[in-house]
């Protein structure tokens, strides 16, 4: 049998300029798609209205572009698809597998105080189930009166929805079974200003758009846990998954749009061939 075609993608957010972090990680995903005779995907993940900006997609594309990155087909754009994440979510909740959440932020951080030595996962302290088990009748009633929620996914039953173990491959290491509960908790799915998370996107479009090997940063490799569960209860291919190492700066942190890393439009600016920004970025013609 021959073997599958390889489609990789580079799905950045445009809330600022690309930096060489960024570019480490399109051109490793690029690299691998056209050294194997596979395909390359540009997605832009827009699904936070309060911090992604067209101009910056615009910035996205151009400096691609100029880097020297072709991509397959067209950009796929979440702003576009916000009906197909809804019908997902709608999905798990049909089954009884997501409830709303009607705790602040705040409330939360008291809880959790309060509770002392709370378990901590890959994004901090876990939710400690504060709404699970609200009555349905309490639930329908705040909701009707259109109080503020977000959506969480009932971890537990969703684990216990599925076929265990969760089977997953970290390419040049081998399989792997995926254990989001003490990684996530009930992690939210959905929020009134973000109508889906990074999570449940991320997996709908590379199911929808045929990726088989998912690069990223070793950063997220702790998201491949409960992206694999997502696949599970949705029904959705199961790529495999590669995670590069991180570009970091001379004080030995990652490179980060939020600590003012050097973009690839400034390094353009500065008289920087495509070439040599490629270098930097770890990837010398």
């Amino acid at each position: 049998m021959a073997e599958a075609t390889v489609v990789t993608r580079f799905a950045p957010s445009p809330t600022g300029h690309l930096h060489l972090g960024h570019a480490h990680s399109a051109l490793f995903a690029h690299r691998l798609a056209r050294t194997s005779g596979g395909r390359f995907l540009l997605r832009i993940e827009d699904i936070d209205p309060s911090r992604c900006r067209p101009e910056f997609t615009d910035a996205i594309l151009e400096d691609l572009a100029w880097l020297g990155i072709a991509w397959d087909g067209p950009v796929r754009v979440q702003s576009a698809h916000l009906e197909e994440y809804a019908a997902a979510i709608a999905s798990l909740s049909a089954r009884g597998l997501i409830y709303p959440c009607f705790c602040t932020r705040a409330s939360i951080a008291r809880e959790i105080a309060a509770i002392g030595n709370a378990p901590h996962g890959a994004d901090g302290p876990l939710y400690p189930g504060t709404c699970r088990n609200l009555p349905e009748s309490e639930r329908k009633a705040r909701m009707a009166a259109g109080e503020p929620h977000a959506l969480r996914l009932d971890i537990a039953a969703a684990l216990a929805a599925v076929p265990r173990p969760l089977a997953c491959e970290e390419v040049g290491e081998g399989a792997f079974e995926a254990d989001p509960a003490p990684r996530f908790g009930d992690v939210v799915l959905a929020r009134k200003d973000t109508p889906a998370s990074y999570h449940l996107c991320v997996t709908h479009d590379d199911a929808m758009q045929g990726v088989t090997l998912v690069t990223r940063g070793a950063d997220l490799r702790p998201a491949t846990h409960l992206h694999r569960l997502i696949q599970a209860l949705m029904g959705w291919p199961v790529p495999r998954w590669r995670h590069h190492r991180l570009l970091v700066g001379p004080d030995g942190r990652r490179l980060a749009k939020r600590d003012g890393a050097m973009t690839l439009r400034a390094l353009r600016q500065a008289g920087h061939s495509p070439a040599a920004v490629r270098a930097m970025a770890g990837f010398p013609d």
